[in-house]
């Protein structure tokens, strides 16, 4: 599996320079050696021999063992020994060696970051200042300052390497860290995208649903109650009264269409908080059905938020629509209940009941619709024969006073 964060340019190339450096600085240290005019000549044989030694075994390490197995910590241990074996034993040799020694702090980066780190570079420092020091002459001070210089050596060498390893990781996971955020950002870009045309078409929806509502609770009601008016005044000789009726609700059914279509409030409540409103929706709904309604509202008054009014108004509506449609009903009782926390609408009738209170019609489900948009519920209780109540609970959010 390919790494999804290689190594950056420096990098590569630093690891090849640690690879290299060996043999350079081998390479560096015989030449200089074997071209030395100071050399006895029965020393050069020795030189070789050990030169050869150095090489095989770096050689050796490379080239046998597997990459796996050439990373694990024994087997960077024990090439590194080896490598500043041979050091030691060129520089006794000859000084000029001491440029092989050098290698010994690139390899020391193999074990970082560990304490190793350390040991690695303090043990070549000992090896690099130890064969060039003529021990049989050295004073306590002149052994005590290359101590110093091995200890300030180890810890800025080591220090470096450690500090190096821990900036690649930080780079590394700071890499990771990117192109996460990439993949998150280009994930929540198309989701973003998929909840945008979501939400339009909840919104084509919603609005269908609205304007479905709208147009049943004031076109389709208004045109019954027109129809209802026409066949009056055919029945009877003087038909003035009937027209003048089936003219204001078609009048009225208009205004309320072109209401419906900007997304207002019923005009009732336009200057009126909701009892005035209801009490001019039983009004006009007595004068058009000829049924006694009688509107009694409870409790302590409060203005509502507008949202909670005219759902409470367009669920009063509908059941009074389904009353004068279905109930063949004498009395009617609308009640208005301030409670405190909660508003509750009953609408009750006498009429000759509903078979089956959970029927799923459009004007029960629209009323369903309207109070659960505004966190309330419905409930209808009837008996055949004698009678609906149809109860509607809202929350009691207060509104701006008019």
């Amino acid at each position: 599996m390919n790494d999804p964060f290689p190594l950056s340019t420096w990098e590569r190339r630093f690891e090849n320079i640690v690879e290299i450096v060996p043999y350079i600085t081998l390479a560096a240290s015989l030449a200089i050696s074997l071209v030395s005019p100071d050399r006895p000549e029965g020393e050069i044989p020795r030189t070789l021999a050990l030169t050869a030694l150095a090489l095989a075994w770096t050689v050796g390490a490379r080239t046998l063992l597997p990459v796996a197995v050439r990373r694990r910590r024994t087997a960077v241990t024990v090439h590194f020994a080896g490598v500043l074996a041979t050091a030691a034993l060129l520089t006794f040799h000859d000084p000029i060696f001491i440029i092989y020694c050098i290698s010994g702090f690139f390899l020391a980066a193999h074990f970082a970051p560990s304490k190793w780190t350390f040991a690695a570079v303090a043990a070549t420092s000992f090896v690099l200042y130890g064969s060039t020091l003529d021990w049989a002459q050295a004073t306590v001070q002149l052994i005590a300052f290359h101590l110093a210089i091995v200890a300030v050596q180890t810890v800025a060498i080591g220090g470096g390497h450690i500090a190096g390893i821990r900036i690649e990781d930080r780079q590394r996971k700071y890499r990771k860290a990117l192109s996460d955020l990439q993949i998150a950002l280009a994930e929540n870009a198309d989701l973003h995208a998929q909840l945008l045309t979501q939400a339009h078409q909840a919104g084509i929806l919603d609005e269908r649903h609205r304007m479905a509502r709208e147009i049943h609770d004031t076109l389709a009601q208004g045109l019954t109650g027109i129809i209802t008016q026409l066949r009056a005044a055919q029945r009877v000789e003087s038909s003035g009264t009937h027209l003048e009726l089936a003219l204001g609700l078609a009048q009225d059914s208009l205004t309320e269409a072109r209401r419906s279509v900007a997304a207002l409030q019923p005009h009732q409540l336009e200057d009126a908080h909701l009892p005035d409103a209801m009490t001019t929706l039983a009004r006009s709904w007595t004068r058009t059905t000829g049924v006694d309604l009688r509107v009694e509202v409870t409790g302590d008054r409060v203005p509502l938020s507008p949202a909670i009014e005219v759902t409470l108004f367009r669920v009063a509506q509908e059941a009074l629509a389904n009353v004068a449609k279905h109930a063949d009903a004498t009395r009617v009782g609308l009640t208005l209940s301030y409670t405190g926390s909660v508003v509750l609408l009953d609408v009750r009738d006498d009429g000759t009941g509903i078979r089956d209170p959970d029927a799923k019609g459009f004007g029960l489900n629209s009323m369903r619709q309207r109070l659960r948009g505004v966190g309330g519920s419905l409930e209808i209780e009837s008996t055949p024969g004698e009678g609906t109540a149809v109860s509607a609970t809202v929350p009691a959010l207060q509104g701006n006073p008019r």
